[in-house]
C-alpha cells in the first residue's frame, strides 16, 4: 500500500497543494533569517575591514544562491524533497547517507538556535539557562509538528520584525563608529584569509542550502522557486551578515545579543530575535523529520518529536562548538548537492523518470564514492572548502557516471511506498 501523507514525505508534491511565490519567498527568507548567520557575520566583522568584508558576503552569498537556486528548480520540477531526489543518483538505500548526515545537521542547527534564544534571556532575567533551554526547546518543536502551515505564519511575522530590529541596530552601530566613513575606516585587530572568510560564510548555511528543496518542492513553478531561493540567499542572508558584522566592528562585540543589550534593545531583541530563530528552528525540525522519515518508514512528525528533544538536550554543546561545527559542515554536506546537480542537469540532462513509476537501484556505488572523494578534496585541496567539495564532487561523479555507469550497481526494483 502507498504511504502517504499532509507534508508528502514519500511522494511528489501533487499540483493541487502547489504554493505560490510569496509564500515560497516567506518560507525561504524565514530559513535565512537566522541568527547564527549574524553570529557568523560578527566573527568576520572581528577580522576583516568593511570592504573585505562585503567583497566577502557578496561573493559568498552569490554562490549560495545559484548553488541553492539550481537545487530548487529541481525540486520544483520534481515536486520531490532533497532525500527523494537522492534516490535518482544514491539509490534506494544509498539515499539513506545523505539523509543521516543532513537531517543530523540539520539537529546540531536547531540545538545552536535554543540556546542562540535562551543564553540571552537567561542573562536578561537571570534565570537558570538549561530550564529557558528546554522550555524554549520543546516550544519550538510543538509549533514544528505543523508543518508547511505554521513555517509559513511564523515567517510572516517574523520577517517585517527582524529587518526592522537589525535596521535600527545597524544605524545605531554606524553612528556609534562614525558614520560611513567611520566604518569604512576601520581597521581589526583580528586578521583572517579570504578562503577562510568565504569557507565560514558558504558554510554558515551550505546544508540548510542543500535541503532547500524541501521547501520549494511546494512551488507552483521553477522561476518562481529560484527566484525565492536566491533572494533569500543573496538578499536575506547578506542582510544578517551585516546585521551582525556592523555591530561587531563598532563595539568589538562578535555576538548579536551582546550587541542589541548595549545598545538598550533587550527586550524588543529578544522578542524579534525569539521569532527569527523560531521559523529557522522550525525549518530545521522539519527538514530533519523528512531525512530520517525516508530512512525509516516512520512518520515525519515523529522524527521532528525525537529530533527536537535531541537538539534540545545537546544545545549547550552545539553553541559552545560553533565554529567547528561550520568546518564539519564545509566537509561533508555539499558533496551531497553536488551529486544532485550533476546527476539532474549533466549526466540525466534534466530528464528523470517520475517518481512514482520510477524504479531504483539499491545503492549507486559510484555516488557513494564521489562523495567520499569530495569530502576529501574540501579537507586536503587548498582553497575554500565548501566550493572544493562542490566543484571536485560534481566533476568525480560526472565522469565516473560516463565511464563506468554501471560498477556496484544492484538493479532491483524497489517498490514505491
Amino acid at each position: 500500500m502507498k504511504k502517504t501523507d499532509s507534508e508528502f514525505s514519500w511522494q511528489a508534491v501533487p499540483t493541487g497543494s502547489r504554493q505560490s511565490f510569496w509564500k515560497t519567498l516567506a518560507v525561504m527568507l524565514g530559513l535565512t533569517f537566522f541568527s547564527a548567520s549574524m553570529l557568523a557575520g560578527g566573527q568576520l566583522g572581528v577580522a576583516l575591514s568593511f570592504r573585505e568584508f562585503i567583497m566577502i558576503v557578496l561573493l559568498g552569498n552569490l554562490a549560495l544562491g545559484v548553488y541553492t537556486g539550481a537545487l530548487s528548480y529541481i525540486a520544483s520540477k520534481t515536486g520531490l524533497s532533497t532525500h527523494l531526489l537522492a534516490k535518482y543518483s544514491f539509490g534506494e538505500k544509498g539515499s539513506y547517507l545523505p539523509s543521516f548526515l543532513l537531517g543530523f545537521t540539520q539537529v546540531g542547527w536547531f540545538g545552536v538556535g535554543v540556546a542562540m534564544f535562551a543564553i540571552p534571556v537567561a542573562n536578561m532575567l537571570d534565570w537558570n539557562v538549561y530550564a529557558l533551554i528546554f522550555i524554549f526547546g520543546i516550544a519550538m518543536t510543538i509549533t514544528s509538528i505543523f508543518g508547511m502551515k505554521a513555517l509559513v505564519i511564523l515567517s510572516y511575522v517574523a520577517i517585517p520584525l527582524i529587518t526592522i530590529l537589525g535596521g535600527y541596530s545597524v544605524t545605531e552601530a554606524t553612528n556609534s563608529i562614525g558614520g560611513l566613513q567611520g566604518l569604512f575606516a576601520y581597521e581589526p585587530e583580528q586578521t583572517m584569509t579570504t578562503a577562510a572568510a568565504l569557507a565560514i560564510c558558504i558554510g554558515s548555511f551550505i546544508s540548510a542550502g542543500t535541503l532547500t528543496p524541501d521547501f520549494t518542492r511546494f512551488s507552483a513553478k521553477p522561476r518562481a522557486a529560484v527566484i525565492a531561493t536566491v533572494i533569500a540567499f543573496f538578499i536575506g542572508n547578506s542582510l544578517m551578515f551585516v546585521f551582525g558584522a556592523v555591530g561587531a566592528m563598532s563595539y568589538g562585540l562578535s555576538d548579536i545579543s551582546d550587541v542589541l543589550f548595549l545598545q538598550g534593545l533587550m527586550i524588543p531583541a529578544i522578542i524579534v530575535l525569539g521569532l527569527n530563530i523560531w521559523t529557522t528552528n522550525d525549518n530545521a525540525l522539519y527538514a530533519s523529520g523528512l531525512g530520517f522519515a525516508n530512512i525509516t518508514n516512520i512518520p515525519k512528525k515523529v522524527f521532528v518529536i525525537i529530533n527536537g528533544l535531541i537538539g534540545t538536550v545537546f544545545a549547550m554543546w552545539m553553541y559552545n562548538n560553533f565554529t567547528s561545527f561550520l568546518n564539519v559542515l564545509g566537509l561533508a554536506i555539499p558533496s551531497i548537492g553536488a551529486i544532485i546537480l550533476a546527476d539532474y542537469f549533466i549526466v540525466k540532462r534534466r530528464n528523470y523518470e517520475k517518481y512514482e513509476t520510477m524504479v531504483f537501484q539499491q545503492v549507486n556505488w559510484i555516488a557513494l564514492v564521489a562523495w567520499a572523494i569530495g569530502v576529501a578534496v574540501a579537507q586536503l585541496a587548498p582553497g575554500i572548502t565548501p566550493l572544493n567539495a562542490l566543484i571536485g564532487t560534481g566533476i568525480v561523479y560526472t565522469v565516473l557516471m560516463k565511464l563506468v555507469p554501471n560498477i556496484g550497481a544492484v538493479k532491483v526494483a524497489v517498490k514505491q511506498k
